[in-house]
């Protein structure tokens, strides 16, 4: 709960619904939640990229999560900030927050480092 947007509710869903936290890397733990994106490509044909599947209650509480770390987490912040600069849309915005806010919490937990060293991560 040491990091801006993570409070009690979220701590707690993070412990209960993800024991795998810390223990996966970064993409792993992304897919795992469902805010890794997948290609839908064959042959030369190039689709869209999008994120799906993993596990909704987790996804759902990160969701509310990243609204507020939006607002007070500097490090989610400048991100939000730099891919609304470059015109992405807001639920692509929202959902990159999801994946650095979850990468940001895989790692303190695997390096067992308090949230205060944001920059670092």
């Amino acid at each position: 709960m040491s990091t801006p947007g993570i409070g009690p509710t979220v701590a707690a869903t993070l412990v209960a619904e993800l024991p795998e936290l810390g223990k996966l890397n970064r993409q792993e733990i992304a897919s795992l939640v469902g805010v890794a994106p997948f290609a839908k490509d064959s042959g030369t044909m190039r689709g869209r990229r999008s994120t799906w599947g993993g596990r909704r209650k987790v996804r759902s509480v990160l969701y509310m999560a990243a609204l507020t770390a939006r607002r007070y987490n500097p490090v989610i912040k400048a991100f939000a900030q730099r891919l609304a600069i470059a015109g992405k849309s807001f639920q692509a915005i929202q959902v990159a927050g999801i994946r650095k806010l979850l990468v940001i919490l895989n790692t303190m937990v695997k390096n067992n480092t308090p949230g205060k060293n944001l920059e670092k991560i």
